[in-house]
């Protein structure tokens, strides 16, 4: 017998560590070649790996969010033949944390405890059974069961006005003694409600994996970015007519129209005359760099977070083309199925919570970007029209800048343009002047 130790390979595009977000495997498994070993992260991707040997696990390098160089062990497998490696008795696995980190590692009930009366917890002897109450501890009860006490207790009881069942018991089965009934009386306890028990317990859930990815570009942008933002209203009465039309007559190799497409439309009218806030600012060179393509990031919800795919020369786009390539690249990351170029290199990013939109919102600029644009719910309200109120179809519009590279004055005049385009769509469809 021998030993194959399994090395994190090069993933290319310069990555010098992974981070280890899932384990498809545990010592002792025996596994076939190519058959999942472990999933790694990059800055880029999530590479699963295969084993190439066929064999038994027989040691394991890395919890779940470590970061592992390449060229690392993460496994070792004893194989039929020479191996890699002299057969050794296989190294201890490194301890690690009981924190669960995401999906991947489930929480475990720890058998130790089990529930007592009401829902608590209290320890338990190797059999399984509870093991007696300490006599100063408490013991939780059902607001309306009927309390064990001595006549003593009670009269003293009904002499201060108090009802017995919700005083905790510190004897045998609950019982309630005079000192019970007294420490009761220096610090009265909330009665639990018939039915109810009552939680405790902290779950530690330990960042990994694109969790950690959203943190740390979240925090990063935060922290370098001086945000400002900037919220308008805007009447969509007209475009959302347009857009129920449109979709209405539309063919059945034409997607369906949702708001985002005429907002991209408008964006890409607008963007070369505010070339500032198409741009992605190098903040440690101290270069913007002002692009005349317009990549726009759809940030997308994901089962495994929130991920930017970017909709490429949008500008080139029409209508229709637009709608299809926000539903496919949005559709591409929530499968996992994004390519690595698809999630990089956009210009400006719009994000939307659809029908939870809220009133407003102050979005997090995507670094290295400059401004983020986010439509909000539209609701129908009462507005004033020449003088007289009629329901509207309203929306706020909600902005965040990069207050080093975009001024306030600038921001504000680009969101008054994209206003006037929205609120008459027809200017959407006309070359801009």
């Amino acid at each position: 017998m021998g030993q194959f130790v399994f090395k994190l390979p090069d993933v290319g595009e310069g990555t010098a560590e992974a981070e280890i977000v899932a384990w498809h495997v545990k010592v002792g498994d025996l596994i076939e070649e190519d058959a999942p070993l472990v999933d790694v992260m990059t800055d880029k991707a999530t590479v699963e790996m295969t084993t190439p040997v066929t064999g038994k696990v027989v040691a394991l390098h890395g919890a779940l969010g470590d970061m592992a160089p390449v060229g690392s062990p993460l496994a070792v497998i004893e194989t039929e033949g020479e191996g890699d490696s002299p057969a050794t008795p296989p190294p201890a696995l490194r301890a690690t944390s009981p924190i669960k980190g995401e999906e991947d590692v489930k929480a475990k009930p720890n058998k130790s405890l089990l529930p007592l009366h009401g829902g608590g917890v209290g320890e338990a002897d190797g059999g399984g059974l509870p093991a007696a109450r300490k006599a100063s501890e408490p013991v939780p009860r059902i607001s309306d069961a009927k309390p064990l006490a001595s006549p003593v207790v009670r009269r003293r009881a009904q002499d201060l006005g108090i009802q017995l069942q919700f005083v905790p018991g510190t004897g045998p089965a609950g019982r309630i003694s005079l000192e019970d009934l007294e420490a009761y009386v220096e610090t009265p306890a909330t009665p639990i409600a018939k039915g109810k028990a009552a939680r405790d317990g902290v779950d530690d859930i330990r960042v990994i994996g694109l969790r950690r990815k959203i943190a740390e570009k979240m925090q990063d942008a935060k922290r370098r970015i001086p945000h400002f933002a900037y919220i308008e209203e805007i009447d969509v009465t007209e475009v959302e007519s347009l857009r129920v039309h449109l979709n209405a007559g539309r063919r059945a190799d034409q997607p369906k129209l949702t708001f985002l497409p005429f907002l991209v439309r408008a964006l890409v009218n607008l963007l070369p005359r505010y070339p500032q806030i198409n741009a992605r600012f190098d903040d440690d060179a101290g270069v913007v760099h002002r692009h005349a393509a317009v990549h726009v990031g759809i940030a997308t919800q994901t089962p495994g977070g929130l991920i930017v795919p970017v909709v490429r020369h949008a500008e080139a786009l029409d209508i229709w083309d637009c709608a299809r390539e926000i539903a496919r690249v949005a559709a591409a990351a929530r499968e996992s199925k994004a390519a690595a170029d698809e999630l990089k290199g956009s210009t400006i990013t719009v994000t939307s919570l659809g029908p939870l939109g809220g009133v407003a919102t102050t979005p997090v600029i995507n670094h290295p970007e400059v401004a983020i644009i986010g439509p909000n719910k539209i609701i129908d309200r009462p507005v004033v029209r020449d003088g007289q109120i009629v329901v509207r179809k309203m929306m706020n519009l909600s902005s965040s800048f990069d207050h080093r590279v975009v001024d306030g004055y600038d921001a504000a005049a680009f969101i008054q343009e994209i206003k006037r385009m929205l609120e008459h769509p027809a200017t959407l469809f006309m070359d801009p002047a």
